[in-house]
């Protein structure tokens, strides 16, 4: 029973983090484009100023308010409500990521510097490598740069399309 117990809890571990994994990858370029903004630049002076362990306390907040998404979602969905509970996941774990590799890439030095968040960085690391050596991580990858591309072409065959049929309008229209 303790065997099956624990290959239980792996197997909900291990989704729960290939999650975060998939939604850091896809949308790591939307939420830094997000985070740039000049909005946010008092914002960013005052995490700067801040010492090491308020910059802890202020990286974790995001992680206890933003975490109980995925549970939600997953008994939205179960009940029923799939378009909300996908809606409550998207936003959640968006709104999750960009708060927290935001806080991160700005206080990264003084969060190293603590022992234990280091500690615990390192650990997330090596988890970040063992899943980027799985066959089925590379497999997504590629499956999801393939398709990136694909969208990409197609817009861009739109984009050209109608720049020519405007073309042809106008030399018509005279």
């Amino acid at each position: 029973m303790s065997r099956i117990f624990k290959l239980f809890v792996f197997l909900i571990a291990a989704i729960y983090f290939l999650v975060d994994a998939v939604f850091f990858t896809l949308f790591k370029p939307v939420l830094r484009r997000l985070a740039d903004c000049w909005v946010f630049e008092s914002l960013r002076a005052w995490i700067v100023s801040l010492r090491p362990y308020p910059t802890l306390a202020l990286f974790i907040v995001p992680v206890i308010l933003l975490e109980p998404v995925k549970p939600i979602a997953a008994y939205l969905t179960a009940t029923g409500h799939i378009v909300g509970g996908l809606m409550v996941l998207v936003i959640g774990e968006l709104l999750k990521l960009l708060l927290i590799e935001r806080l991160f890439r700005l206080s990264r030095d003084k969060l190293m510097s603590i022992p234990g968040f280091a500690w615990c960085h390192d650990k997330f690391c090596q988890v970040q490598d063992w899943v980027a050596a799985l066959h089925a991580w590379q497999l997504t990858r590629r499956l999801s740069f393939i398709f990136k591309h694909a969208i990409q072409r197609y817009v861009l065959g739109l984009g050209l399309k109608n720049a020519q049929m405007q073309k042809r309008l106008f030399w018509q229209a005279r």
